[in-house]
């Protein structure tokens, strides 16, 4: 699991591959029940940058966000199943309900986010557009959202 990151290590890869002219693209997100939309955004980011880096909230923060019952799977397998996705170098777990801080330690180049998001609602826009960071917002698959896969597995086996 050698791409799961604290905040701070983070914070040092970030600055020495700034350093060397690689372009950082930043995502975040639940990640709770891979689907799709996930894997979509996931492969858009890494397709616009050198480095990927993936924001995961914490179990915390997803029940913050979320509520009740989530997340589905504990942090530690969300780290695991992302981690075996090529097309993600690192993973840092973030316990607050948003990635400012996160963002603010990583600087990158591009944010990019589902397009359940309009540009303007995207957390850290302000911060990289100060240095001519971008936000990237990939249009999204609408069956898939993992509300809706609850809903979906719920309703088809409510009875067993």
């Amino acid at each position: 699991m050698y791409k799961i990151k604290t905040i701070e290590e983070i914070k040092k890869i970030s600055s020495k591959l700034k350093k060397q002219g690689k372009i950082i693209v930043f995502t975040n997100g639940c990640f709770d029940i891979i689907h799709p939309g996930h894997i979509k955004v996931l492969k858009r980011a890494k397709s616009i940058g050198d480095i990927l880096i993936v924001g995961l909230n914490s179990d915390k923060s997803v029940k913050m966000l979320k509520g009740k019952g989530r997340p589905i799977i504990d942090q530690k397998r969300r780290c695991e199943i992302l981690s075996c996705f090529s097309m993600i170098d690192y993973i840092v777990v973030f316990k607050e309900k948003t990635p400012e801080k996160l963002i603010k330690k990583i600087l990158p180049d591009f944010i990019v986010k589902g397009g359940d998001y309009k540009e303007e609602e995207v957390i850290g826009k302000e911060i990289i557009e100060k240095y001519g960071g971008k936000v990237v917002i990939v249009p999204l698959y609408k069956k898939y959202s993992t509300t809706n896969l609850i809903r979906k597995i719920y309703e088809n086996f409510k009875d067993y």
